[in-house]
């Protein structure tokens, strides 16, 4: 992948991580899941939110990014087996995390989460469009303009 399209695409994976993140605390707290073997430093997260998420967002937005349906196809086929293979029974069979919710409501939460942050990455590009604008007609912070030229003002003097 170009430089220019990690660069484009790291924000949403950013945000897509703190989000997991958010949602891994909170169910660690409501006893939903509880991690049995931890890796260091992460005690209690997944190593996934932090390795593979990001790459995989990444990923996901560059061939669907625009295309809503398909983006949503891609992470549903992707969050079916997260949660039916990985998190329902790959994890657990191994002893490293105890899941005690159904994949079924998991599924809905990680959509959920595709969702949000598709939602992020439609306002970066929007954010970023009206950067684009203000540059266009020159519309600046007051702090950033130049100063009068000195010398006009003290002829007008």
């Amino acid at each position: 992948m170009k430089k220019e399209e990690v660069k484009r695409w790291m924000p949403v994976a950013m945000f897509a991580v703190v989000l997991a993140t958010m949602i891994g605390d909170i169910g660690i707290r409501l006893g939903v899941w509880a991690t049995r073997e931890p890796t260091y430093p992460f005690s209690q997260m997944l190593p996934l939110f932090y390795g593979v998420m990001p790459v995989l967002t990444i990923w996901t937005f560059k061939f669907t990014h625009g295309r809503f349906g398909l983006y949503m196809i891609t992470n549903t086929i992707l969050d079916i087996f997260f949660n039916f293979f990985l998190l329902a029974y790959f994890l657990p069979s191994r002893g490293i995390v105890d899941f005690n919710m159904s994949p079924f409501s998991a599924l809905l939460v990680t959509l959920l989460h595709a969702a949000v942050i598709y939602g992020y990455q439609m306002w970066q590009d929007d954010v970023l469009l009206k950067t684009e604008s203000r540059t266009k007609y020159n519309l600046q912070p007051a702090a950033t303009k130049p100063f009068r030229d000195k010398s006009k003002n003290d002829e007008r003097d």
